[in-house]
């Protein structure tokens, strides 16, 4: 009990000291007393001199947020490491002490503390459940029952580097109108406070009406002018409001994912991006010989998707009372034909993992170019957009003087 709370008190310690050459060296570890950190060194070949705990910053020095990019790389890592044949905690202390972002160090070198005090791999994963879902952590307890670690950590990286890369191809995609809407805002906003009511004031002189559609923009001006704090604040508030309603809401994220998988042109990409997500994962927990019945419930938080996350959880049902995968997947509704003929051959054939594969290659695939034509298509839209909004404006402005020139 002693030695699991020291694992769980962990500090930093400042430290110099001579290696076997006699060169100077200094660095920092993780310890739970001055002691054991010397301790720790002297494993290491490093005859320390001075070891202090860390000064902490005056104000607090605020944590870098761990990306889930950090953590596909934090299991290529392990991976090859233990490949390579050092042993587990040998590679956390590696993996750790080359880290840039400190969060993430520091939270690598308590897993590598838990489990020198005797825990095992998965228990100190799931202390991080922020970082590490259930389904990360169901993989690693399946290798490391089967004593087939290196493999299930291979997997585990290959499966987060795909998901990584599918999740920036859909944020990819997504990028593109919203650019257009936050830059066509910006524009006519900059024009109406500043250069349209200059036009206002030269038009005064005229002594004549102007055009219905100058008349139009220059009023749309002076409510920008008069009530732009206004206008930003209420913006502001929307998106925020919004946000947060969604975080909150059940309902609203349920109506959110449901229509973002019948929005044109993003639904269709939104709609195959599930579905890589929903085969990786299943053929990757198949892969690691995780039950079905238990593989599922993780496969429905990895899918993304509210709409898909009860069609699973209700698929998990009907296969823990007899109903075979691709039954259950054809009952739902949610997946194309192709999609469930695949796995009823790889049922009959003994092979769901590699159909399951080839099915999030396939649609992993059709992703990345749903994004590359979608690409190629926002570009001439962005400048039709933007060319018709300044371009009108423009066009607002100058009917006037073509009127006086007309009757010049």
């Amino acid at each position: 009990m002693a030695q699991n709370a020291n694992a769980l008190h962990q500090t930093t310690f400042i430290w110099e000291g001579s290696d076997k050459k006699g060169s100077r060296v200094k660095g920092e570890s993780q310890g739970a007393s001055v002691a054991l950190v010397k301790a720790d060194l002297r494993r290491q070949g490093i005859n320390p001199l001075k070891v202090r705990k860390k000064p902490k910053a005056l104000f607090g020095t605020p944590k870098k947020k761990i990306t889930s990019k950090e953590i596909a790389v934090f299991s290529r890592q392990m991976a090859t490491m233990m490949a390579s044949g050092v042993p587990l905690v040998q590679s956390f202390d590696i993996v750790g002490k080359g880290h840039e972002n400190p969060s993430m160090a520091e939270m690598i070198m308590t897993i590598k503390g838990n489990v020198e005090a005797g825990g095992t791999f998965t228990e100190a994963l799931r202390k991080h459940p922020l970082q590490f879902d259930e389904l990360y952590c169901s993989l690693v307890h399946a290798g490391e029952q089967a004593g087939i670690l290196e493999k299930l950590l291979n997997e585990i990286a290959n499966y987060k580097e795909k998901t990584e890369a599918i999740k920036a191809k859909v944020k990819k995609a997504l990028f593109y109108p919203v650019a257009i809407i936050v830059v066509a805002f910006i524009i006519t906003a900059i024009l109406m406070i500043f250069v349209i009511p200059q036009f206002a004031e030269l038009f005064k002189g005229f002594g004549a009406d102007l055009p219905a559609m100058t008349q139009f923009v220059v009023n749309l001006s002076d409510v920008f002018v008069e009530w732009w704090w206004a206008i930003f604040g209420a913006l502001g508030g929307f998106i925020f409001g919004f946000i947060s309603i969604k975080k909150r809401s059940v309902k609203m994220q349920h109506a959110m994912d449901r229509l973002a998988l019948k929005a044109p042109v993003f639904g269709d990409i939104v709609l195959k991006s599930t579905i890589a997500r929903f085969a990786r994962t299943m053929s990757t927990m198949f892969a690691a010989g995780v039950p079905l019945v238990e593989a599922m419930e993780s496969v429905a938080g990895a899918s993304g998707n509210a709409v898909y996350y009860d069609g699973i959880m209700k698929m998990r049902d009907e296969v823990a009372t007899g109903t075979q995968l691709n039954v259950s997947m054809r009952n739902s509704g949610l997946f194309p034909n192709m999609v469930n003929q695949m796995v009823a051959i790889g049922e009959e054939a003994g092979s769901v993992d590699a159909m399951l594969a080839k099915v999030a290659d396939f649609y992993e695939e059709e992703v990345d170019n749903a994004v590359d034509a979608m690409a190629s298509l926002m570009e001439p839209l962005i400048m039709v957009v933007l060319g018709t909004l300044i371009g009108g404006l423009v066009v607002a402005m100058y009917l006037p003087i073509f009127k006086m020139g007309a009757v010049v």
